[in-house]
């Protein structure tokens, strides 16, 4: 369960609660910075932050679904955006309030930053949601584990998973 929290006593915020708060047990995704790449790592909307918005909420959508979450589970993000134009903010917010992603409404910060990770890169996106428990034992969307894990003591799988790389008891 997801309750979001907006505080009387401070100032409303404007699309975004105050803070999220998650019932303990529930499962929790920590998505890297979603970026405005395509499948083939080309910077999408070179010099149009709205466009780089658009690619970067479609492929944290991508993310999402890949750790079976949703936009509407997500209660966290940090919106990073190039420009110390507070106009230049506003209209990379307005693709973020468009997506759905501030239906719930969750807490985010948005930041005017210097640069960010890729040449040309203007938006990034992080976020935090719930994975919520599905009926459904079939993995929600097929997703890729790579590199190298160590396990140890019990562990239990149920679903499908794909795995490459190495596990070693």
């Amino acid at each position: 369960m997801i309750q979001r929290v907006t505080v009387p006593e401070l100032f409303p915020p404007p699309r975004y609660a105050h803070a999220s708060v998650v019932e303990a047990g529930a499962k929790l995704a920590f998505l890297a910075g979603s970026v405005p790449l395509d499948a083939e790592g080309k910077l999408v909307g070179e010099g149009d932050p709205v466009r780089q918005a658009r690619q970067v909420m479609a492929n944290l959508e991508r993310q999402l679904a890949a750790v079976g979450s949703d936009l509407t589970h997500v209660v966290a993000t940090d919106v990073y955006v190039v420009s110390d134009e507070p106009s230049v903010l506003s209209r990379v917010w307005d693709v973020v309030e468009a997506s759905g992603l501030s239906t719930g409404p969750h807490s985010s910060t948005l930041i005017g930053v210097a640069c960010l990770g890729y040449t040309g890169q203007l938006v990034e996106i992080t976020a935090t949601a719930v994975v919520p428990e599905h009926t459904d034992t079939r993995a929600p969307a097929e997703a890729r584990v790579s590199g190298e894990a160590q396990v140890s003591g019990e562990a239990r799988v149920s679903g499908e998973a794909r795995v490459s790389g190495e596990i070693r008891p």
